[in-house]
């Protein structure tokens, strides 16, 4: 019975142990990850026209954005018709943005276009 005993508890600490080894690795491939995804980030400030009240345009545009695949940020000010966004260039782009933006409420009520001023 004793040896029983000893081979279960020896059974645990050894799965417990391995365990933990690849938890570990696991955190460490993430933060690589997160590192690299970082290092692709952009900003773009984008026009858009069509917008005709904040609560029912500018923030729709902005919480569909923010759901978006690869938008780590996005931020629309309805009073001078921007919305500015921060995403990862390796998930996304700057077209892709626009063409989400042009498609919202079926294609005809919004168009966004990139914009000069100041990111």
């Amino acid at each position: 019975m004793k040896i029983r005993n000893l081979l279960i508890i020896a059974w645990v600490a050894t799965f417990t142990m391995i365990s933990c080894k690849k938890g570990n690795t696991n955190v460490e491939k993430t933060a690589t990850t997160k590192e690299a995804s970082i290092a692709n980030m952009e900003m773009v400030s984008l026009n858009i026209s069509g917008m005709t009240c904040e609560i029912g345009c500018a923030k729709t545009i902005q919480s569909k954005l923010s759901k978006k695949e690869g938008v780590a940020s996005a931020k629309v000010i309805f009073t001078d018709s921007i919305a500015k966004v921060e995403f990862d260039a390796n998930k996304t782009s700057k077209e892709e943005l626009i063409s989400f933006i042009n498609g919202i409420a079926g294609g005809n009520m919004y168009k966004a276009s990139e914009t000069t001023l100041e990111k």
